[in-house]
């Protein structure tokens, strides 16, 4: 596995991620992941599944200092009397004295940024806390968000799949020395049935997963979360480390970005976005 150096962050560039699953598909998929080699796993509040992905970490065997673990503060906990108080339910429910990466999940909220990028800082002092960054943040919020932390912060996480170009925010990420988590890499399973993937994917003798992955770890300074339910998927999907694409390859899926194609814009939580348009 291969890591994103971020300051004094070394982020596995390939994380298993979490959403939407259920405790029985997080109890049947994470040892799994584990075990297929996975050191990155990403949950959140939001999700519901802390407490599952804790006790599956726990039980693994694997040292704790091994696991890279990420989870995200909710909007509704953004307030100072709430915001480290909802930490400590995380770490108690991930059994662990520290969290790798945390997150603001949305920028959707009345609370004051400073107040809510003092809250990241403060978990970061009290050592509960690793490493500190942001979720679905534009461009003029994440400058923001870096000039009042007195904490680096190492990522922005954001919607990223062959569809969606995210070019604009992607480079101010980059040069702000941030690393980009992207989420929802296969376009919500789109890209399995896409010409130009299955050509690749078939001359290359891979699965359109590994390429859309490849395509992903292989631009500089991106971190790729792998979500499946399927067992017999996770060796295959960190299997991207010992294959490059071809700069026509990696231009033939930029080229399939196109305009309309963000599937994830929950209304009030959603800033507003960055221009995608080609």
């Amino acid at each position: 596995m291969q890591n994103v150096h971020v300051g004094k962050a070394a982020i596995p560039a390939i994380g298993f991620g979490t959403y939407g699953m259920s405790a029985a598909d997080v109890y049947r998929m994470t040892p799994a992941a584990l075990s297929a080699g996975f050191r990155h796993i990403d949950t959140a509040q939001i999700y519901g599944n802390e407490g599952e992905i804790g006790e599956c970490v726990a039980a693994s065997g694997i040292p704790r200092s091994e696991i890279f673990l990420t989870t995200k503060v909710w909007v509704s906990n953004y307030s100072e009397r709430s915001f480290e108080a909802s930490v400590n339910e995380s770490l108690r429910k991930l059994k662990t004295d520290y969290i790798d990466l945390l997150l603001l999940h949305w920028p959707g909220s009345d609370v004051p940024l400073a107040e809510q990028i003092e809250g990241l800082n403060a978990v970061a002092r009290a050592g509960k806390v690793r490493h500190i960054g942001v979720s679905n943040f534009n461009r003029a919020l994440m400058t923001q968000a870096i000039r009042l932390s007195a904490a680096p912060l190492v990522t922005n996480q954001f919607e990223y799949h062959p569809y969606l170009n995210q070019s604009v925010l992607i480079e101010s990420t980059l040069q702000a020395g941030l690393a980009v988590t992207g989420y929802c890499g296969m376009a919500i399973g789109r890209v399995f049935s896409d010409p130009t993937l299955k050509e690749i994917a078939a001359r290359r003798d891979k699965t359109i997963a590994q390429i859309v992955l490849r395509w992903l770890v292989q631009q500089r300074g991106i971190v790729a979360l792998s979500r499946t339910t399927r067992i017999d998927r996770l060796v295959q999907n960190l299997a991207v480390f010992d294959f490059e694409l071809d700069s026509a390859d990696m231009a033939a899926i930029h080229s399939l970005a196109s305009a309309n194609s963000r599937i994830v814009d929950p209304s009030g939580l959603a800033p507003l976005w960055d221009s995608t348009s080609a």
